[in-house]
């Protein structure tokens, strides 16, 4: 089975590949984690989780939800982790994660997709992030090609550098960047409520029609970046950059 987190479409783009090749059912951790729904999974064997890079790691709201989800059937877990650069030591991470639960690691592929992140980066141009996503294509064949043979991934880097931006800055980044107080909604809202729909952890509320973040944003910038009208801003941070989801290449 494959399981996927996504925010703007990169790690679900990734999921589905992966699964059309393996011939394997997919499930949508976001719409587990948004209702709640942490009931047993049962996998076979072989489980792939899939999802976008939070900080030098995998998401919280991720690892959380596996901790806390039963997976009868699961005995071997491959990471794939898309980012805008690179993952840090992600994979000792999620190592621990599959020792909690009393699996075995396979390993994690880093893939390089198109930066979404305009809370404190810029995204591509449709035209640049069209050739990111065809450059990753063959790193993404070679992680299917490991899963399909039953082989661990390649160790991935894992320098001081990134020993230290998964360990130490990941806490900190948390606390000083995973915010939501900086959203501001401006008059070309129309009420869609495409925001609260997406939110995977139910932080967003309609009030009198307009989106009200409730303290509880995990910045995966679904809510920014599939806004129809471009009307959400995050600070001025996001003023003037392009908005970016997969769909939409």
């Amino acid at each position: 089975m494959v399981f996927y987190f996504s925010g703007t479409g990169n790690s679900k783009y990734a999921a589905q590949r992966i699964a059309e090749a393996l011939d394997e059912p997919l499930l949508s951790l976001n719409e587990r984690i948004k209702a709640g729904d942490t009931t047993p999974v049962k996998v076979g064997a072989r489980l792939v989780v899939v999802t976008p890079t939070y900080a030098w790691r995998i998401p919280r709201v991720v690892r959380e939800h596996l901790r806390k989800t039963a997976l009868p059937g699961a005995e071997q877990v491959w990471f794939v982790m898309t980012c805008g650069s690179e993952i840090g030591n992600a994979d000792r991470y999620n190592r621990t994660l599959c020792r909690e639960k009393g699996l075995t690691s396979m390993g994690t592929a880093q893939l390089v997709m198109p930066e979404n992140y305009i809370a404190l980066f810029n995204a591509p141009q449709p035209e640049q992030a069209r050739q990111i996503v065809a450059k990753a294509e063959p790193e993404l064949d070679r992680a299917i090609d490991a899963i399909r043979s039953g082989r661990p991934f390649d160790p991935p880097r894992n320098n001081l550098y990134d020993r230290l931006m998964s360990g130490p800055v990941n806490p900190a980044f948390y606390s000083c960047f995973v915010s939501d107080r900086a959203f501001r909604v401006g008059e070309a809202c129309t009420g869609c409520g495409s925001c609260a729909r997406r939110c995977p952890v139910n932080n967003i509320l309609l009030y009198d029609g307009k989106p009200v973040w409730c303290g509880s944003c995990t910045h995966c910038m679904a809510c920014i970046c599939y806004c129809p009208t471009e009307a959400i801003e995050y600070g001025r941070k996001s003023r003037g950059k392009p908005r970016y989801h997969f769909e939409a290449l």
